[in-house]
């Protein structure tokens, strides 16, 4: 009887196990049953915003349900992420992210959540250039010029960005560490005012977003000597990349991306991803983004991880570099 018995519960055991494993991978299955909210730290309006309400459309086209955008701006990007990484792990809470997401941990050590454990990276969506602007009296014509002549005259030029920590000022930090030059740091309230000052002659560089230098470059009333990305800008394409120009090995873009809560499925991290490249990559939202100054890429949540850790690294040096610090 007793042998007969632990035959049976051997059999029903594997049972009991493929039924636990069907009931596991039933929401990954079924996903997803309810809206899904899109977090972004800034406000309506802005180039981010614009990306993420266009990403938002064709992915509630993808996932056959509403996907919202919501803004919770604030603390330069971190309320947003936060609210991301505590949320459940359970994909219907996900972080349209920004370049401040790999730059608020150089800046501020003790923040509630730490990037690479909290979130796990689902896809990129697109990246935007800085331009390398300088005033139209400043005596050079390449990036060579510029570097030559910011070390003859050490701390003498000086650089406008939208403020201590924003991606342009680490762009514009990048291009001194990488350069070994010295230039005064100029902090301005926003992106126009730290545009204007160049166009004004109150500064002598900026490093503005290929989409807000261009109006200003077709005019005459910037020089672009450069582009930041890796690939030339397909607004500017006249205009060299640094590392084409000289600056071997420089790369830094403005970038937007989706992260999810760390211990989401890899189900549901894969049905996001492959929805965000098939949203990505049609011919409509590629023209949107482009029409912004901006370039769609897309690619694996491991490549994403990747380029997470890349920028994590790099900012870190940055600020040790630059001795940046926040209030």
């Amino acid at each position: 009887m007793r042998r007969s018995i632990g035959i049976a519960l051997r059999l029903f055991i594997p049972v009991i196990a493929c039924f636990g494993l069907g009931v596991a991978s039933a929401p990954a299955q079924t996903y997803p049953v309810k809206p899904v909210r899109l977090i972004f730290g800034y406000t309506a309006g802005g180039a981010g915003d614009v990306g993420a309400r266009l990403l938002a459309q064709k992915l509630s086209e993808n996932l056959g349900q509403n996907v919202v955008v919501e803004n919770r701006p604030g603390a330069g990007g971190a309320i947003a992420d936060e609210l991301v990484a505590k949320s459940p792990a359970d994909g219907y809470t996900l972080l349209y992210a920004a370049g401040s997401t790999t730059i608020l941990p150089a800046l501020r050590p003790k923040l509630p959540y730490n990037v690479e454990r909290d979130f796990a990276p689902v896809s990129m969506v697109m990246i935007t250039s800085f331009a390398l602007a300088v005033h139209p009296s400043v005596p050079v014509r390449d990036v060579k010029g510029l570097i030559a002549l910011a070390r003859s005259q050490p701390g003498k030029l000086t650089f406008s960005t939208p403020g201590v920590g924003s991606s342009s000022h680490f762009a514009g930090e990048v291009f001194k560490m990488m350069a070994d030059v010295k230039m005064l740091h100029v902090p301005y309230r926003g992106a126009p005012e730290a545009t204007t000052a160049v166009i004004a002659g109150e500064v002598d560089i900026n490093f503005p977003s290929v989409t807000g230098a261009l109006p200003f470059v077709k005019t005459g009333r910037l020089k672009a000597l450069a582009v930041s990305s890796a690939q030339r800008a397909p607004t500017l394409p006249s205009v060299p990349t640094l590392s084409e120009a000289g600056l071997t090995g420089y790369e830094r873009a403005g970038w937007n991306g989706v992260l999810a809560p760390a211990g989401v499925p890899k189900e549901i991290i894969a049905r996001l991803n492959a929805a965000i490249i098939k949203a990505v990559n049609t011919p409509e939202m590629k023209e949107s983004i482009l029409k912004q100054g901006l370039v769609a890429q897309t690619g694996t949540p491991e490549e994403f991880a990747a380029f997470i850790r890349d920028q994590l690294a790099q900012n870190a040096k940055v600020v040790k570099f630059a001795g940046i610090k926040t209030e």
